[in-house]
């Protein structure tokens, strides 16, 4: 029993997490946002920072995230990037699923002492102090709601509880929740918080210590609403074709899109729900991500993009990619997935590739946090219009891709990186061009299925790597585009799975509640909201 209790303290799985912040060695961001762990007696709203900064790392573009758990994982299934074709390589990897799963966890655990201290108040502190418990649980829905659609079935109910049971390893050992029941319950609370938030009156002085605190969207609690409206309209759309959830998302996506007073949400670049970068000489920056996107050529160009882009004269595609550095006629090129290693390996090392650019992207430090874009609103409004109000749907599609390529080019005006070419401005007409281009426009899709082509494939290159986790989910939802893979012969998992195996920490420590779902922990088992 010893060394099994100093093994699970090493390790951090679902029902186990010590809570204890995530160690930042940074001394200015420990000064700005102390560690609550490390305060004498832990209070709301510093322990509500040290919970919004566990997770950083997975918003913010970071090595860890990109090189560990993305590269050649969802990166691949995804057709962001091109690779040279291995065996074994739709299998998801032991480190990109563990290192998630407990980075998960320990937002979690985080949340939990959050709830802890919250619950010890009185009363009439609690009262005072709501707006943090409810824009926390706004956050963590976010990134649930992303654990799920990797997963399906979690822990949550009863996970991260460590502290709140005293310590006792064995009492903390949670079951997992089913996905449906997870996503009935954020929606539930979801549209209750969007409630509370549009008739909330803060404390001034409250208002003014969680302005200081909350580095997502400064106190400003409209903003807070859009982020929660965003977020079930994102979540409503996602299980919309699911049967036990399709009336209930259809009746809540019609609340919200028909009254947008009530049920603000994200629609311009301007209302991006991001972690802004401002300060170098603090850890919110992107500094990692050029490691982690360039390193071992991740940054490679896929061809299904690039070809879609030359075809229509795309104005994203200068900002979002630059040629290969060998490239004399400075072509864009990308990687076909469909060609051999060798011959894979050898146009990559030629230097003639396309890849992406890297002071818009990787080597732009201020590059931000992207939680929730006004492109995506657009297009899940858009989808929601489609077979419903046809002109709506097509005003709500151009607005997505206009605020899509917009961003490109106004996240490059804020990078301090001159590495690639100067970036030739956008022209008077380049976007009303491509919004009539051929295999664009919205007009020349005849059916249903084709305008919901059109926008999945907009979300596809809206996503690109920079949004891979969503960009994931909605290809396993929308079937579209339609992408070829490889098919690897040296593995039953021939082709991109369905989702992520659980860690193996779950099977040693957490057994018997394992057990429970141990028969769908496979690639091919389905999250119950892709049904095609």
């Amino acid at each position: 029993m010893k060394n099994f209790m100093k093994q699970i303290s090493k390790t951090i799985v679902s029902m186990v997490v010590l809570v204890v912040l995530v160690s930042c060695t940074e001394d200015k961001f420990a000064n700005y946002y102390p560690d609550p762990s490390k305060l004498s007696q832990g209070t709301v709203d510093k322990q509500f920072t040290g919970f919004l900064q566990t997770n950083r790392e997975y918003v913010l573009p970071a090595y860890w995230n990109y090189f560990v758990v993305l590269r050649n994982t969802l990166q691949y299934y995804n057709q962001a990037v091109g690779w040279i074709n291995a065996n074994n390589q739709y299998v998801p990897g032991a480190a990109s699923i563990s290192d998630r799963w407990s980075n998960y966890y320990q937002l979690l655990s985080q949340y939990r002492e959050l709830e802890k201290i919250y619950n010890n108040l009185s009363p009439e502190e609690q009262a005072l102090n709501e707006i943090y418990m409810i824009t926390a649980t706004i956050y963590l829905y976010d990134f649930t709601q992303v654990t799920i659609d990797l997963h399906g079935d979690i822990p949550f109910t009863e996970a991260g509880k460590l502290s709140q049971n005293g310590g006792d390893y064995i009492a903390s050992l949670a079951p997992y929740d089913s996905a449906e029941d997870l996503y009935t319950m954020m929606l539930d609370d979801l549209s209750d918080f969007s409630q509370k938030l549009g008739t909330i009156n803060v404390n001034p002085g409250i208002s003014v210590g969680f302005g200081a605190q909350d580095y997502i969207n400064k106190g400003d609690i409209e903003k807070w609403q859009k982020f929660c409206n965003s977020l079930r309209l994102r979540m409503l759309t996602r299980v919309s074709g699911a049967g036990e959830f399709s009336s209930r998302a259809q009746a809540e996506i019609n609340e919200i899109l028909s009254d947008p007073t009530t049920y603000p949400i994200v629609e311009t670049n301007d209302e991006n729900i991001q972690i802004t970068v401002y300060d170098l000489s603090t850890p919110l920056d992107s500094e990692g991500f050029q490691t982690g996107l360039e390193d071992w050529n991740g940054n490679i160009a896929g061809k299904a993009m690039i070809d879609h882009m030359l075809a229509n004269d795309d104005p994203r595609l200068r900002a979002m990619f630059e040629p290969g550095e060998n490239n004399a006629d400075k072509e864009y090129i990308g990687l076909d997935p469909l060609l051999n290693p060798g011959t894979q390996e050898t146009l990559i090392n030629s230097g003639e590739l396309t890849i992406y650019n890297r002071s818009t992207l990787s080597r732009n430090d201020y590059f931000p946090g992207l939680i929730i874009t006004a492109w995506e609103v657009n297009f899940l409004k858009a989808e929601a219009y489609v077979g419903v109000n046809d002109a709506m749907a097509k005003e709500a599609y151009e607005r997505g891709i206009t605020e899509s390529i917009n961003f490109y080019y106004q996240v490059r005006e804020l990078s301090n990186d001159a590495t690639s070419p100067e970036l030739v401005a956008l022209g008077d007409t380049e976007i009303s061009d491509y919004l009539g281009s051929a295999a664009v426009s919205w007009d020349n899709a005849t059916s249903e299925a084709e305008k919901m082509s059109l926008i999945a494939t907009q979300k596809w290159l809206s996503f690109n790597v920079i949004q891979p986790y969503e960009n994931w989910a909605e290809l396993r939802r929308l079937n579209a585009p339609e992408l070829d893979f490889w098919e690897d012969p040296a593995n039953a998992q021939s082709l991109p799975p369905n989702r992520w195996i659980y860690p193996n920490s779950e099977l040693v420590y957490n057994t018997e509640n394992y057990n429970a779902v141990k028969s769908n922990d496979n690639l091919s088992t389905k999250i119950f909201w892709d049904i095609d």
